[in-house]
């Protein structure tokens, strides 16, 4: 079959698998329910989305391509997509059968522009890596190259021959699933697909321009310049073309190898805390993260003079990330989202959550958040403080009934991504299943929190600033409120308000001071929680407000005896 033939066959698989299973999901979860017949569409869900899965994964694997990235994009949609197919998906690795040597040397030697004999003084032919892009074989400098680089033993990542064409077959398939999806309501009310598409192509391209690959390389290593936390490989320049890449092998401990992180002296558990730090910095510091933190692309590396000063303390060891071909960034606004969005959590307000995802730009400003600040307060007051080991003590049948009431409400919403959101979605997944595969004890609720404080020490002690003017705007409410009352009478007695009830004096007054409990219920609650956050970086402070959180309590206890001992009408 030729080259076009094979192409076409492979068009025709992707769509063939999406039109069937995209019909059958249409028939049980939309037609059958639509005439009655909502159990039987039920019977046996969990057993078919699981097959969906194990057959995209072996499509996936059997393609190759972009396909895998598909599937590994797919199994870190937890919010979206059930737990039947991010499970089974999860496991899907870019290992694919690698490329003979003899068409990885024809690729390289066109590209350089010189025999691999005459770039290098050694090349392996047996590939460290294969994947479904590209693959990496270990070499040696030559000795020119060597006394320029001060470089000696290298990596050389070389593109599959013909991989250009496959992604853009691949991006062509996509694009038209994504349209039959956009004709779907259902799915078009939540989500732009065919944007979510375009997204992806964008970091799709950028991934197989291995010239883009390393300028990302050397923004990641100026973002932590400085930090003895954070390693990044040196680049070979002379030696890399869009489609060869060769930098430092920088090969150590694999991130998630606990036997060989304790032989080396090094405890799993503060690799979980430091590496979470690490990905916080990426994202709510830098705008700049590494969007494929997988074990293959994290090595923690033993130093040789152990304790290293550097932003994270005094060490013997060192993260060293590889494989910077997919990046993403956070705009400055986003990031700003994002910082609220973490400190709502921390102080496990519910309703904070929902106005930082709001902010983020996710859910749409006509989105109604009751049903969604009801599920958060509920979800944080019974998990919200647990780790992963305690999670596992959990009842799965409390899990279950949870994750549908509350997949309930949020397929409900309408939503948007804003761009570069999967990547964010995509890299705080691997580092929370990562940091809990290195200590089943990690509870991110514990870096979470802490990281929190930092950043509102960082942002100049915004935390009383916050409250103050939280106590300013809630001061000048209630010195409006009465003057507004007043006004709302007049207007009733003038008759340019038309009311039927005899005690609406009452009522106002009612609401009045009803308005005043709430407002020093807000004051209590913001300066307890800011109290209690700055006490420990500053306990004089920290403790004056959880003091002076005691006079708007007072006020809401006593308002509430002195309404019920007022005089009856």
């Amino acid at each position: 079959m030729t080259d076009v033939g094979n192409m076409r066959a492979r068009t025709r698989r992707i769509l063939w698998f999406a039109a069937r299973h995209l019909a059958q999901t249409w028939w049980y979860e939309l037609f059958l329910p639509r005439v009655g017949l909502a159990r039987v569409a039920a019977r046996n869900r969990s057993a078919r989305l699981q097959r969906i899965a194990q057959r995209f994964h072996v499509l996936a694997v059997d393609l190759g391509g972009l396909m895998i990235k598909v599937g590994q994009f797919m199994s870190s949609r937890l919010d979206v997509l059930p737990p039947e197919i991010t499970k089974e998906l999860e496991g899907l690795q870019d290992e694919v059968p690698p490329v003979p040597f003899p068409e990885i040397r024809t690729l390289a030697e066109a590209e350089l522009g010189v025999t691999l004999e005459r770039a290098f003084s050694f090349i392996d032919p047996t590939p460290v890596a294969a994947a479904s892009l590209g693959q990496v074989h270990r070499a040696r400098l030559s000795e020119t190259d060597a006394a320029d680089t001060g470089l000696l033993d290298v990596v050389v990542k070389i593109q599959r021959p013909g991989i250009r064409t496959i992604v853009d077959v691949d991006l062509s398939a996509l694009r038209r699933v994504a349209r039959w999806l956009s004709h779907i309501r259902l799915v078009s009310d939540r989500v732009d697909v065919p944007a979510l598409v375009e997204e992806f192509a964008v970091t799709s391209l950028e991934e197989i321009d291995y010239l883009h690959e390393a300028a990302n390389a050397e923004r990641f290593a100026q973002s932590f310049a400085g930090d003895a936390r954070v390693g990044v490989p040196d680049l070979v320049w002379e030696r890399t073309t869009r489609r060869v890449l060769t930098l430092q092998d920088v090969t150590a401990i694999k991130i998630n190898d606990v036997d060989g992180l304790r032989a080396a002296g090094i405890d799993p558990a503060e690799v979980a805390t430091e590496f979470a730090a690490v990905m916080f910095d990426q994202l709510f510091v830098h705008g700049y993260f590494h969007a494929d933190p997988h074990p293959g692309n994290i090595f923690v590396t033993p130093l040789r003079d152990a304790g290293v000063p550097g932003a994270g303390g005094s060490r013997g060891w060192k993260f060293t990330f590889i494989d910077f071909g997919m990046m993403g960034d956070v705009p400055d606004a986003l990031r700003e989202g994002l910082r609220k969005l973490l400190i709502a959590a921390a102080s496990r307000n519910g309703k904070g959550m929902v106005d930082g995802i709001r902010e983020v730009g996710v859910l749409l400003p006509s989105a109604d958040t009751a049903e969604l600040e009801r599920a958060m307060t509920k979800l944080f007051a019974r998990f919200g403080g647990m780790g992963f080991a305690e999670l596992q003590d959990v009842d799965p049948r409390e899990f279950r009934a949870f994750a549908l009431e509350f997949g309930d409400v949020v397929r409900s919403l309408p939503f948007q991504l804003p761009e570069n959101f999967l990547l964010i979605v995509r890299a705080m997944s691997l580092t929370s299943g990562m940091c809990s595969s290195l200590d089943p004890a990690f509870n991110i609720w514990n870096s979470v929190e802490p990281y929190s404080a930092q950043l509102i020490r960082a942002e100049g002690g915004n935390l009383v600033q916050t409250v103050a003017k939280e106590a300013m705007s809630a001061a000048g409410i209630i010195a409006r409120l009465p003057q507004r009352l007043d006004n709302l009478t007049t207007r009733i007695e003038e008759g340019t308000v038309s009311v039927q009830t005899p005690r609406l004096e009452r009522r106002l007054a009612d609401l009045e001071r009803t308005g005043r409990r709430i407002v020093s219920a807000i004051l209590f609650a913001a300066l307890l929680i800011g109290g209690i956050l700055l006490r420990a970086e500053d306990a004089v402070i920290g403790t004056v407000l959880i003091a002076v959180s005691a006079l708007p309590l007072l006020h809401a206890l006593f308002a509430r005896i002195l309404a019920r001992r007022g005089p009856l009408p």
